[in-house]
């Protein structure tokens, strides 16, 4: 199984870490992207997104000679497709990436090939959208041409680790497609690797994702009733999982990434009558920023004129480069939208972004408010000292329950905090 050559079309957070792992595993893997800028870095042993280990192994792969990079796919074993499936404006698939890779491969097609979509899709996307694709190729899919869906279900941070030791769903248009994906991922899964069809396998990514962001959402408005009747909601949070069959989840400034704000529409893109829970919850935490807006508004009703916002974090979750459906970026927008708001952005992860600063102090001149958005370990402890000394006004919002209050405070700020409307004394 090891000599499988295999053709990995997106190599994006998930395409390339797979590429890399079966790579280096023996296979010869041939990635495929559309952007240059991503080809070129993988051929000379670098990678442009960050993930802890990944540039080592990569770095591995291609000196094997067993993981190269094009723009244009050639005829493999195997074809997996991992492009990505955003939203569009409406809220519906964005499936062109999907198709466009599906049509791509159609001419290296040949007999008892196997084709498996990773990319996060709406329910019946498999049989309904990429089969009839595949089957130009004139191979009879299940016979001559074997096809499922194998959605992963990592970590960003934790990928490379959770692609051996994860379980995994995988689900064929047959058995036997099933059979076959399994097979080859037993390459090097550990996890245990379960079997369905690839309409049944769609359906549990999604809910996964779904399942994540419903409880948010719980938390979410927990976060605005305490707010409203001066409670600290992370305080009645530890208190209620205390009990043995309670566990609510973290509220926050909303919910990011290419996963949790996204696949719960592709339910509701289905069944826009059915998903009542879905649907509040995906509004309730789309609603955060604006929410978190309106508390800075509160914070600093007081100063008149243009005021300065310092925003610490801008990535979707912590310790991560990953922007991809940042609540935080939401955030910057509505800032921006107000016309009356100055902003400074600080964070280690991105390389550029209109408003980064070079360091915390430089973020933090003439400010009136620091923002903590992500909570990423660099921000543990921070230098409030020197840059309260730089500041305006000495005002610190916790959207994540990160910081000490007693040290905020004591270093002469006013601690505000999500999910407590208290003011600091």
């Amino acid at each position: 199984m090891n000599n499988k050559e295999i053709c990995v079309v997106g190599l994006g957070y998930i395409g390339l870490p797979t590429s890399a792992m079966f790579a280096t595993h023996g296979c010869k893997v041939h990635g495929v992207d559309v952007n240059e800028e991503v080809v070129n870095a993988l051929n000379k042993g670098k990678i442009v997104i960050e993930e802890p280990y990944l540039d080592i192994m990569v770095q591995a792969a291609v000196r094997s000679g067993h993981l190269k990079a094009d723009t244009k796919p050639q005829e493999a074993d195997v074809f997996i497709i991992a492009v990505p499936t955003p939203l569009t404006k409406d809220k519906k698939a964005d499936m062109s990436c999907v198709i466009s890779a599906a049509e791509t491969i159609v001419p290296y097609l040949r007999k008892d090939n196997l084709v498996i979509l990773e990319s996060t899709s709406p329910v019946g996307t498999v049989e309904n959208l990429l089969v009839p694709i595949l089957e130009k190729s004139g191979l009879k899919v299940g016979e001559e041409l074997y096809v499922g869906h194998a959605p992963e279900r990592v970590l960003p941070g934790k990928i490379l680790w959770e692609l051996v030791h994860n379980n995994r769903i995988v689900g064929g248009v047959n058995k036997k497609s099933a059979e076959k994906i399994r097979d080859l991922y037993r390459i090097f899964v550990n996890g245990e690797i379960y079997l369905t069809d690839a309409t049944t396998a769609e359906m549990c990514k999604l809910m996964e994702n779904t399942y994540r962001d419903v409880n948010i959402a719980l938390a979410n408005e927990l976060a605005k009733i305490c707010e409203e009747n001066g409670i600290n909601a992370w305080e009645v949070i530890e208190l209620c999982n205390k009990h043995p069959r309670v566990n609510l989840h973290q509220p926050g400034p909303g919910v990011g990434g290419h996963c949790l704000a996204v696949d719960p529409w592709f339910i509701i893109e289905k069944s826009p009558e059915l998903a009542k829970i879905i649907t509040l919850s995906r509004e309730t935490n789309d609603s955060m920023p604006e929410h978190v807006l309106n508390r800075i508004d509160d914070i600093l009703e007081d100063i008149e004129g243009v005021k300065k916002v310092t925003i610490l974090g801008i990535t979707y979750k912590p310790n991560v480069d990953d922007t991809r459906e940042s609540p935080i970026l939401k955030l910057i927008d509505l800032l921006e939208a107000r016309g009356d708001y100055d902003i400074s952005v600080y964070d280690p992860h991105v390389k550029t972004y209109k408003y980064q600063a070079k360091d915390l102090i430089d973020a933090s001149k003439n400010s009136d408010l620091i923002v903590l958005g992500v909570n990423h370990d660099i921000f543990r402890d921070l230098p409030l000292g020197d840059m309260g000394l730089v500041m305006r006004n000495k005002n610190l919002f916790d959207t994540r329950n990160f910081l000490d209050r007693h040290d905020v405070e004591e270093k002469g700020f006013n601690y505000w905090l999500l999910g407590e409307e208290k003011k600091s004394s």
